[in-house]
């Protein structure tokens, strides 16, 4: 099976599944009108976790995680029509080692630092 899912006048609606050949769980996340929505997870061949995050209207939004080979998220970022915007946090060995900040796709603030991150921005703002 390639994929699962239900359908409203030929279109994806609600939720559905995505399979690799090998039968495992390649995606799966809600349709709206054949447009993804809500909430989706991506899976790598081996069913390890790769990424999970937010869709409004077939694109990107809000924060999504992003992991390793071990199921340990490496960054997570705040997206917004498919692009980086907003920050992005990294992680090596689960520790936060840098933050990062876009706008519309382009890179315009790094720290490397937590002290100097949390005393140029509002905490507030990675909700």
């Amino acid at each position: 099976m390639k994929q699962e899912g239900w359908l409203l006048d030929d279109k994806k609606i609600d939720y559905w599944k995505f399979y690799y050949n090998n039968g495992s769980l390649k995606k799966e996340g809600s349709f709206k009108a054949n447009l993804e929505t809500k909430y989706w997870y991506f899976y790598a061949n081996n069913s390890v976790i790769e990424k999970e995050g937010h869709y409004i209207n077939g694109q990107q939004y809000n924060w999504w995680l992003f992991y390793d080979k071990n199921g340990y998220v490496n960054h997570k970022c705040q997206l917004k029509h498919n692009e980086k915007n907003g920050y992005c946090l990294i992680y090596k060995n689960q520790k936060l080692v840098k933050a990062s900040k876009y706008a519309n796709g382009k890179k315009i603030k790094e720290w490397t630092d937590f002290l100097s991150f949390k005393r140029e921005n509002s905490l507030n703002d990675l909700k």
